[in-house]
Order: C-alpha cells, then sequence, then structure tokens
C-alpha cells in the first residue's frame, strides 16, 4: 500500500518554529516527526512514501534522499500556496487503486490491517481515522452546593469524536473531488453522498500543533520510541468493524 503525506503547508500555528524549516522537519527525540509518521507505516510493512512537497521542500527532500533505501519515496511538489485537497489531487498521477494518506504532524497506534480491512467492508470511497476529543484544559467536578469534588487533568470527551488522519482513499474518488480544501470541502461532500465512513480509535493519538504539544511528545517518545506500542495510559481497545452499513450506524 502507497502511503501519502502531506507535507506542503506552512505550519503558521507552530511559528515561529517553522520561519525555518518545514513543520514535518521539527524533531521529536532528535528526529524529524515526519520520519516517526513514516516508520509508522513503515513497521507495518507499507514502505512506498508519496511526500507532497511545498514550503521549504528542499530541506525534506535533502534529509531524506537517498538515506532510506529500504523505502521507496517519491517526491512530489504540489506548490507552497496549495491546500490539502488540492496537494492530494497533485499526487494522483502516482496512486495506485487503492492508497492511504495522512497529516505529518499526527502520531498514533492506529492498526494498519484492520483501518483497510475496515475501509474495504464498507464499500466507501474514503475512510477516516475518527479518535475522541482530548480536552485541551483540565475540568472540574461541582457538586451539591457548589463545592467542587474532584479535578480532572485534560480528559478525553469519549462522546466527541475528531478526525486525526489515517485515511484510506479509492483513486475513483478523484470523479468527485471538488474543492480546494479536504477538511472543508471534500471530507463533508463525501458525507452527504454517503461514501466517508469513520474508523473509531480508541488507542494512542497525539498532533503536533504547539509548542507545548511537542513537548509532551518529547515525553511521551522518551518513554517508548515504538508509537504503535505507546498508549499514554489510554485503554487500548479493539476497534470493531462493522459488518454492515446499518450496525455502523447504529
Amino acid at each position: 500500500m502507497q502511503v501519502l503525506i502531506l507535507c506542503g503547508g506552512k505550519g503558521t500555528r507552530a511559528y515561529p518554529y517553522t520561519e525555518h524549516i518545514p513543520k514535518p522537519m521539527l524533531p521529536i527525540r532528535s528526529q524529524p516527526i515526519l520520519l516517526h509518521v513514516m516508520r509508522i507505516y513503515a513497521e507495518q510493512d507499507h514502505r512506498e512514501f508519496i511526500l507532497s512537497l511545498g514550503y521549504r521542500k528542499e530541506i525534506i527532500i535533502d534529509y531524506f534522499q537517498g538515506r532510506f533505501r529500504e523505502w521507496k519515496i517519491h517526491f512530489v511538489d504540489t506548490g507552497e500556496e496549495a491546500d490539502t485537497a488540492e496537494r492530494i489531487k497533485k499526487c494522483s498521477d502516482y496512486l495506485e487503486e487503492t492508497f492511504f494518506a495522512t497529516y505529518a504532524d499526527g502520531l498514533g497506534n492506529v492498526n494498519l490491517s484492520n483501518l483497510l480491512q475496515f475501509h474495504k467492508s464498507h464499500g466507501g470511497l474514503a475512510t477516516l481515522t475518527a479518535v475522541p476529543l482530548p480536552s485541551q484544559y483540565g475540568i472540574i467536578e461541582i457538586g451539591g452546593n457548589e463545592q467542587v469534588s474532584n479535578f480532572k487533568e485534560k480528559p478525553i470527551i469519549r462522546d466527541y469524536w475528531i478526525n486525526a488522519g489515517f485515511f484510506v482513499f479509492d483513486k475513483s474518488v478523484f470523479k468527485c473531488w471538488e474543492g480546494k480544501n479536504l477538511e472543508k470541502e471534500i471530507l463533508p461532500e463525501l458525507g452527504r453522498k454517503k461514501m466517508l465512513f469513520a474508523y473509531r480509535h480508541h488507542g494512542f493519538w497525539k498532533s503536533m500543533d504547539s509548542y507545548k504539544d511537542h513537548q509532551e511528545l518529547e515525553i511521551i517518545l522518551g518513554q517508548n520510541q515504538d508509537i504503535c506500542k505507546v498508549h499514554q495510559g489510554l485503554p487500548v481497545e479493539e476497534v470493531k468493524v462493522f459488518e454492515t452499513r446499518e450496525e455502523f450506524q447504529g
């Protein structure tokens, strides 16, 4: 399976750290976060990568070109100003009939075999990996007489789900690929057409959106270098593969 990774954005939320290097090259444990993402796939036997490049592309090319000979890496310049959907579409000539895609700044112990099985069993054009919403803040529990009864530090809000990347697409999705932004245009439209499904992941996942996230990932990877075995204290549960659309919607 091919793996398309979005590496071309300017990483404005991580400024000023991205002023001189692209966000995918920001180091965690002395290695670019992009390399950690690629290892998630490579360790599960997916070693052909298509890097959708843009901002400061030469830094990514210089780091990866000729360095990991056990992997096949394609470098595709999709432009500095392209949006997420445009970047994927510009890589279409390199893609086979079914392919993985993900962001360059999100790490998770996603079981890719289960994800692919889920995608194939549902007959859609696209599958995204959904994770429970991690709270940015700690919360307090207030009991009778407005008395504070408990504190919970950054709980996982399990009734709400967010897009964690780790996509599977069928190439035929490009027949109805209209729009520049993946999250605001393409995915909602696929949802309206009932061709998008969500694979619920209950294990570890974390994106690097801020310096604080970077520091937390440094600690997590310092404790366990193997992302696929990281659980960060969360229960690593079996993700159910639904047999029918009705069962999934129920």
